[in-house]
């Protein structure tokens, strides 16, 4: 009876640390491999404030990027923003940028800015934060304006 009882201890404390761990672990904010945003065919940035960005890859792929912290310098000089792949990005997924630990973006005279989440975006959407966007992929680099 006590070996029952130690046994029926040990597994609600391994319980109780693995759903604790399991609460405390970021949630992850990946794509699939098939979406991530492909650094090849990257088409359109746009820079909408110091956290978020926007993507275009192609005529029908469109992304929605969140920063860790705030990137002020986004967007200005050339070249105004380039996407850092992790270690383990380059290894499994080269050219691709998920969301996952350890990818950045980065521009001239700052240091790499962490990814926080990509998710994919639709056409109004996209177009809506365009409309707003302090810094674009035009080669002018000049405050964005509506087309």
């Amino acid at each position: 009876m006590k070996a029952v009882m130690s046994a029926v201890l040990a597994f609600t404390f391994a319980a109780t640390a693995a759903s604790a761990f399991a609460q405390s672990a970021p949630a992850s904010n990946s794509l699939p491999y098939k979406d991530c945003i492909r650094l090849d065919q990257i088409n359109e940035w746009h820079v909408v404030d110091p956290q978020t960005i926007i993507v275009r890859t192609g005529p029908y792929q469109r992304y929605l990027v969140k920063l860790k912290a705030s990137c002020d310098k986004l967007g200005i000089g050339n070249p105004g923003m380039q996407f850092v792949p992790s270690e383990s990005d380059k290894a499994t997924a080269p050219l691709r940028i998920c969301g996952g630990v350890g990818e950045k973006v980065r521009a001239r005279n700052q240091p790499p800015c962490a990814i926080d989440s990509v998710g994919l975006i639709d056409e109004t959407t996209f177009n809506g934060y365009r409309d707003h966007a302090k810094y674009h992929s035009v080669t002018s680099q000049q405050p964005a304006k509506n087309p």
